[in-house]
């Protein structure tokens, strides 16, 4: 095989999801020849297609025999590989759990070609040519904490076609005794978190995501957020995505010195810490914020372009939080919500209570919006993260016309067979107008435009649906 010279920049995929094997342009001449093995603009642009997979090393190994070979080696990064002298024959096994499970490609690589291997694919090769030197390109540092497969290079199952018979090179005696395919444990996905766990969204998420050995629920016992050590609690390169769920919500508390304090280091500065842990370690950041961002003034519905306005300490707060998570250099998600109903005490099971205990309840009839429903805000979440959808803020929240809280109490005691006039409306002002604690400032308008998400395939149901399925479960 002849190092082909004049080869275009490009990618071809295999049989194995994410394996990505590159012809590299060589120049030579008289004087021998040059590439560019890594170039990251070039080789991330769309129409290439190399994940942009930070690297954070680069290793050679030198190999000075024709047959030397190495292998099965899965590890928890990604690794782009490639030759600088000499040739090989690659083998790569797919030891990911899923039903790519035990898929091979074979190719042989010379300083022409490159090979992109995703986490959880097993890497070997055996050398064609004397003084082979093998480079790789790996976005983690070797860890002994780190998962590690491994497949026997001589398993029958995926009965790999070695150009030079195995009994008939060097071959360490630890790669001889890996395990066969069927005793090998796949590598599990990269871990996902989901912060406060304990919440109604964060028991939504469970409900949504499912309960695998890969996702971490972590409440604030599991986890603190606000902790100085953030950084070192976890070995962050074992994740894609951190879903944060938790928060300080207690909207009049925080405008008490104590409440203001809790609420700036949990819905500000956690979320600048996780933001950098996600900017350092290539994590998706989902981070769910609020409709406080805004002061209720505009006539229309809030987009995602809107300046935030906020009003009081928790509105303030929440804005600082979608300004920390959006300085992620990673892949964001900013999931702006409003009027959320989840399991557990809100507002809809309130006022059923009231009403089936024949109550007459006063409720403010000057702030309009939509419910949204945790559940509903959990498949949003999941959708994105499964489309792979643009980074950014997204409006999520239930869809139909909007209404006060006084009409949304209204509904709730028609649909559970309750007279709706026994509910009387009255402005924030006069609601709150005996209270002795402080009291936060509301926005008047909470509506927020839908159309960005549902352009990406979220769906919005109808408030009034989702509020008579939600009544009839409890």
């Amino acid at each position: 095989m002849t190092l082909e010279f004049g080869r275009s920049l490009s990618s071809q995929e295999t049989p194995i999801p994410g394996l990505l094997i590159f012809d590299l342009p060589v120049h030579g001449d008289a004087r021998g020849w040059f590439k560019e093995n890594w170039q990251r603009e070039k080789m991330t642009a769309r129409e290439v297609g190399l994940p942009d997979f930070g690297p954070v090393q680069n290793n050679v190994s030198f190999n000075d025999a024709v047959g030397t070979t190495r292998g099965i080696h899965a590890e928890p990064w990604d690794k782009f590989v490639s030759v600088a002298t000499g040739r090989i024959f690659g083998a790569w096994v797919d030891l990911r759990e899923g039903d790519s499970f035990g898929a091979v490609f074979t190719a042989e690589i010379d300083p022409s070609r490159a090979i992109y291997v995703p986490r959880g694919v097993g890497n070997s090769y055996q050398t064609l040519a004397e003084n082979t030197a093998y480079s790789y390109l790996v976005n983690d540092h070797w860890s002994p904490d780190a998962t590690y497969t491994f497949l026997n290079l001589r398993d029958e199952t995926v009965a790999i076609d070695w150009p030079i018979p195995l009994d008939e090179v060097e071959i360490s005696e630890k790669d001889r005794n890996h395990p066969r395919l069927s005793e090998v444990l796949p590598m599990l996905p990269k871990k996902i978190l989901v912060t406060g766990a304990n919440g109604q969204l964060g028991r939504a998420l469970r409900a949504e995501l499912g309960d695998h050995a890969w996702i971490e629920y972590a409440s604030r016992a599991d986890l603190d957020i606000s902790s100085a050590d953030l950084s070192t609690a976890r070995r962050w390169r074992d994740y894609s995505t951190i879903i944060n769920a938790a928060g300080f919500t207690k909207v009049d508390e925080a405008e008490t010195p104590a409440g203001r304090r809790a609420a700036w280091s949990e819905n500000a500065h956690a979320v600048s810490s996780l933001s950098r842990i996600a900017s350092e370690n290539g994590i998706t950041l989902v981070h769910v914020s609020s409709d406080y961002v805004f002061d209720g003034t505009k006539s229309g519905a809030y987009t995602e372009a809107d300046p935030v306005s906020p009003l009081g300490v928790y509105a303030q707060t929440k804005a600082a939080g979608d300004v920390a998570a959006s300085a992620s250099t990673s892949r964001h998600f900013i999931i702006r919500t409003s009027w959320v109903i989840g399991d557990g005490a809100n507002f809809v099971a309130t006022m059923a209570s009231l009403a089936r205990r024949g109550v007459d309840p006063r409720v403010v009839n000057d702030q309009t919006g939509r419910l949204t429903f945790t559940t509903e805000i959990a498949a949003a979440i999941r959708f994105l993260l499964d489309s792979e959808a643009p980074s950014g803020i997204y409006n999520v929240t239930g869809s139909g016309d909007a209404v006060s809280w006084c009409d949304v109490a209204r509904e709730v005691f028609r649909l559970t067979g309750h007279d709706p006039d026994r509910v009387t409306g009255v402005s924030t002002e006069e609601y709150f107008s005996s209270a002795t604690a402080p009291v936060a400032p509301r926005p008047g308008n909470s509506v927020l435009d839908l159309s960005r998400a549902e352009a990406q395939g979220v769906m919005s149901p109808d408030w009034r649906e989702s509020l008579r399925s939600y009544l009839r479960a409890i």
